[in-house]
């Protein structure tokens, strides 16, 4: 089956680049890329165009850049993509050359697919993205790393394909994030995909998470499988947080299984 990577982004191109570069190694082929461009200017656009002739079959979604409004891209991407399954990351994360194959692997039906992350230093940060290439980094050079704290947590990027509780928390929404998340187009299509209410940064991902499961689409582990890396960065505004919360909080306490103001209208 063709995978769809769906790659949220703004206004980062060094980052964009990075995150681009490491899905050119990658052993499973199979796979077309869609930015997700939340309003980004010229320059996101040339990151992309520099790829057109490389091996990558890479799509652009853009919209005018009116606040955060990730809900709303992530949607207008999938509409470009054509995939079965969908995979959702973000544009300042780097991911290894497993990272397609084992989303594949852990694909079934009736599941979405939880991934996790080891966020670097920001002097790491810029250290990999000038210079270093993920998938040669040694486990003894991560050790390095945890040791002078220039990666938070060593778990994520360790591969355990036999890890034997990845359905244990089938039904807890907390952690699952869009900036490692695989889920069925079918099923991003029976909750209607991302709920556009959501403007300003959080809780769009648990939102979309807590639908899933309401409709029994259940939560399954992609931690020791699909781990990646996420560049440091400065912090976005957080100024609507309390107002998605509550958002948040009505889809939780009414059981909402669908989007109204969605994927589609």
């Amino acid at each position: 089956m063709l995978i769809s990577v769906i790659i949220t982004t703004y206004n980062s191109p060094d980052f964009l680049k990075k995150c681009l570069d490491s899905f050119l190694t990658q052993c499973d082929k199979n796979f077309e890329i869609i930015i997700a461009d939340d309003g980004s200017t010229s320059s996101t656009k040339n990151i992309i165009e520099s790829f057109k002739n490389s091996d990558l079959k890479i799509y652009h979604a853009w919209h005018e850049d009116k606040g955060f409004r990730a809900a709303k891209i992530r949607n207008e991407a999938v509409k470009l993509s054509s995939g079965e399954f969908l995979i959702f990351i973000d544009g300042d994360c780097i991911v290894f050359n497993d990272f397609v194959k084992n989303h594949r692997n852990i694909s079934e039906k009736g599941f979405f697919s939880r991934g996790n992350r080891a966020k670097l230093s920001q002097k790491f940060s810029k250290i990999i993205i000038g210079t270093e290439d993920q998938n040669k980094i040694s486990i003894l050079k991560l050790v390095w790393l945890r040791l002078n704290s220039d990666i938070n947590r060593l778990l994520p990027v360790l591969r355990f394909p036999h890890y034997p509780f990845k359905k244990l928390k089938k039904k807890k929404w907390e952690g699952a994030k869009t900036c490692n998340l695989g889920v069925w187009r079918s099923d991003f299509e029976t909750v209607n995909g991302y709920d556009e209410s959501y403007e300003g940064w959080g809780r769009e991902d648990s939102d979309f998470v807590v639908r899933l499961i309401n409709n029994n689409i259940y939560r399954k582990e992609a931690i020791f499988s699909t781990g990646l890396l996420h560049l440091n960065h400065e912090i976005i505004s957080r100024e609507n947080f309390s107002k998605n919360d509550k958002l948040l909080e009505d889809t939780i306490q009414n059981k909402k299984t669908y989007a109204k103001n969605g994927y589609i209208k």
